[in-house]
């Protein structure tokens, strides 16, 4: 593995000649499954802030996240984003990117588009442990796309370009990039529902009730269409970052999904906090 440690505590792998930004934090516990951070389409290792390191400390799994091409401190990528760009993610950087780092059936946390590529990652591979989906995208909605037009005109009026400059080396780049594509007209037929059932691990899908880029459609799809175990978790007073807004309720969720895992038979509490609603799959 060609890697190089950072002042951050960041290293870098390289693939395909061009370097990835991750990081790993160690967990306490030696028989846990490795889990990986697949970001938003805004995101990046440090967008994540103290996250990683509280889910470590919940769970006891080593944690690594990792900055997609044209994101964070990695390279920027080598062509401009397709339609079918979560595509090659999953089924091409993210399984090399595995690889490289000795890294087998994870637990796979995908926020937003992260947890789209978790989708057909977990879909077209099958080596994963378990999926956490928070704030998933299967579809496209037209709240979606008018809260994506409406990130366009505060990139172009506001400050947003000095804020996101803080976790990108290319800010306009990272937000181009995922910008223009999900409102070019050919995004609008984006379909990943036939992904769900070719998925027979466990999943924890979660979304909070204000979600401003998405409905619980995408968590009804998942539900109704996943072969393997399906906890959903709606929270209140949350938007469509949940471990920003709720982080004590997704790590309270998470350490009990992981801790289920490997223990076939064992029976499933429910996920929900007070003021939260969640429904378990054999209540379907």
């Amino acid at each position: 593995m060609s890697s190089e440690s950072t002042p951050k505590d960041t290293c870098f792998v390289t693939i395909d000649g061009r370097r990835i930004e991750y990081s790993r934090i160690e967990g306490d516990e030696r028989a846990a499954p490795v889990l990986v951070m697949l970001h938003e389409g805004l995101g990046s290792v440090s967008m994540w802030g103290e996250f990683p390191a509280r889910v470590a400390r919940a769970t006891g799994c080593p944690v690594v996240a990792y900055s997609r091409f044209g994101y964070g401190r990695s390279a920027p990528r080598a062509a401009p984003f397709a339609v079918e760009y979560m595509h090659a993610e999953a089924t091409e950087v993210l399984p090399e990117l595995l690889r490289r780092l000795g890294i087998s059936q994870p637990v796979l946390y995908g926020h937003s588009n992260g947890a789209s590529i978790a989708i057909i990652h977990a879909a077209v591979t099958g080596g994963v442990g378990g999926l956490v989906l928070a704030a998933p995208h299967v579809f496209v909605e037209e709240k979606t796309t008018h809260a994506i037009a409406a990130a366009k005109a505060a990139f172009e009026t506001t400050d947003l370009p000095r804020k996101l400059a803080r976790y990108h080396a290319d800010a306009e780049h990272a937000f181009r990039g995922w910008n223009d594509i999900w409102l070019h007209p050919d995004f609008r037929a984006w379909n990943i529902e036939q992904f769900l059932p070719r998925i027979s691990c466990p999943v924890l899908a979660i979304q909070g009730r204000d979600d401003e880029y998405g409905t619980t459609a995408h968590l009804e799809a998942i539900e109704r269409k996943v072969r393997g175990p399906v906890d959903l978790l709606l929270l209140e007073d949350c938007g469509h970052a949940p471990h920003r807004d709720r982080p004590d309720a997704v790590l309270d969720a998470l350490t009990r999904f992981v801790g289920r895992l490997g223990a076939p038979g064992a029976d499933t509490p429910r996920l929900g906090a007070s003021g939260d609603a969640a429904r378990r799959s054999d209540d379907r």
